[in-house]
């Protein structure tokens, strides 16, 4: 049953992409932005030890 959800979402993940390739861009583009700032944090926490 896993495979088979996990083939569906990969499915459903490349249908996405492209039916709304701007959709699929901006979904990217916050994530990395999201990852950005969880570095910037993480460099500023060890910054303060």
């Amino acid at each position: 049953m896993k495979k088979y959800l996990t083939w569906a979402l990969g499915a459903f993940v490349v249908f996405y992409l492209l039916n709304s390739p701007s959709g699929a861009a901006h979904v990217v583009h916050n994530a990395l932005g999201t990852l950005a700032d969880a570095g910037n944090s993480l460099s500023r926490f060890v910054n303060a030890l």
